[in-house]
């Protein structure tokens, strides 16, 4: 894909769809809103305040993303959301406990207008919740199209002009692959069948693709991370990505364990233990939703670390992952770690960190930059799974045969030269030679 793409105008209203209105979901909605009011900054997404540099450092040319390239404005988004629990965005939002209510009130006659539909939703792939606004269906192939149904109505009914869908429900138990998601026509077979190997999310995501919906996976959930649904979307001209928000404690590793890499300093071990008692926390405390969670974080050190290559450094590194969950601290999550590290003539060295963190907080902007982008995605003709988004998740889906890459700036870097290829700019190497030769 070398071509400059011809990027279609973001004319119209782009509806966002969100399977999931708990507290990252309404967190999301209501911040969006009060950006538009006036109410408040959207910090913390590169859509909205984050620059762009364009060639060389001389010239002086760092737009803002959103003047380089044409994003959706926050005054065309609608949103959509499904949940088992029937609470509009105020309710929900009120009864999250991240946003004060000094921020909610202003807003609440919007945020009621944002209902739940009812949900594809089974307590077998998560089982601390329920509630009873769920679809019945014969057989989860009727429930795929309900779904198909509630998207088609909801963009007619919204005058929308194009769509997305952010996955921010709960974290569903541990499943892999297998035969059922191989090819497209194997997993329509297993819909019909009623096969129990096929996940809720999994059905969000198949109902996103037919209906040429891009979709983004914010949980560590399988969803669209298989052949059939990558498959599908490429071959539909629908852009995907994932897995698993990358928040708090994550982020963190993705932020230091590159700089100690970086200085050649050996890690023996990393310890993470996490309290946190909001929907996720409660969804966690069963074992196989942890175990799904667990996979996520785990793979972060050793992708970034890569111990086949430093041995002595990294080879025999231990670690330890841990969440907890407690009731009182809400959506206030506070994440452990302690990194135990090896520096000159093998000398020990610790470092503690202690990251009182606010997840929706954190969460939020991340849906907003992901709806945006896989929409300028599909307008730039760009589809399957979108590498360059890897930034915004822990676990970040990939094309076969390649491994994921988990250093954040390695990260940011590639999306940056992304939106420059898009824009039809040149990539950003950082080698510096055209200045020492008078260019």
């Amino acid at each position: 894909m070398t071509d400059r793409p011809n990027v279609r105008p973001a004319d119209g209203r782009l509806g966002v769809l969100l399977p999931g209105f708990g507290a990252v979901a309404s967190t999301f909605v209501a911040g969006v809103e009060a950006a538009r009011r006036g109410l408040a900054q959207p910090i913390g997404s590169l859509t909205q305040m984050n620059t762009i540099r364009l060639g060389k450092r001389t010239e002086g040319r760092s737009p803002l993303i959103r003047d380089f390239v044409p994003l959706a404005g926050l005054d065309d988004l609608v949103f959509g959301a499904w949940d088992p629990i029937p609470d509009d965005g105020y309710d929900s939002a009120v009864k999250a406990g991240v946003l004060d209510r000094h921020h909610l009130d202003p807003m609440e006659d919007f945020l009621r207008s944002v209902k739940p539909m009812p949900a594809v939703f089974d307590t077998e792939y998560v089982r601390r919740l329920d509630g009873p606004n769920v679809k019945k269906g014969a057989s989860r192939w009727d429930l795929a199209e309900q779904l198909r149904d509630d998207i088609r109505r909801f963009g007619e009914e919204n005058g929308c002009d194009r769509m997305v869908m952010i996955w921010c429900g709960s974290t569903e138990v541990f499943l892999r692959p297998g035969p059922a998601h191989e090819t497209l026509a194997a997993f329509e077979a297993a819909l019909k069948a009623d096969d129990p190997s096929i996940a809720p999310s999994m059905i969000y995501a198949y109902a996103a693709i037919m209906e040429g919906v891009p979709y983004a996976n914010g949980a560590p959930n399988l969803s669209a991370d298989f052949p059939a649904l990558e498959d599908a979307a490429r071959e539909r001209g629908v852009p995907i990505g994932g897995k698993d928000f990358k928040t708090g404690q994550t982020l963190m590793k993705t932020i230091l364990a590159p700089g100690l890499k970086a200085r050649m300093l050996g890690i023996d071990g990393w310890f993470s233990t996490n309290i946190l008692g909001n929907r996720d926390g409660a969804v966690l405390d069963d074992p196989d939703s942890f175990k799904t969670k667990e996979e996520s974080k785990l793979g972060v050190l050793e992708h970034i670390l890569q111990p086949e290559m430093y041995p002595e450094l990294y080879g025999k590194l231990y670690h330890k992952v841990r969440i907890n969950y407690y009731p009182p601290r809400g959506d206030n999550k506070e994440g452990w770690d302690n990194i135990d590290i090896t520096g000159w003539m093998g000398y020990g060295m610790q470092i503690k960190v202690d990251f009182l963190c606010r997840d929706s907080i954190l969460a939020a902007p991340i849906v907003l930059d992901l709806a945006l982008f896989l929409d300028l995605a599909q307008r730039a003709g760009m589809s399957g799974i979108q590498e360059w988004l890897s930034f915004y998740f822990k676990s970040p889906q990939t094309v076969p045969g390649l491994y994921p890459e988990h250093d954040l700036f390695i990260q940011h870097r590639k999306l940056k030269n992304t939106l420059r290829w898009i824009g039809g700019e040149e990539p950003i190497t950082h080698l510096g030679l055209d200045y020492d030769e008078g260019e």
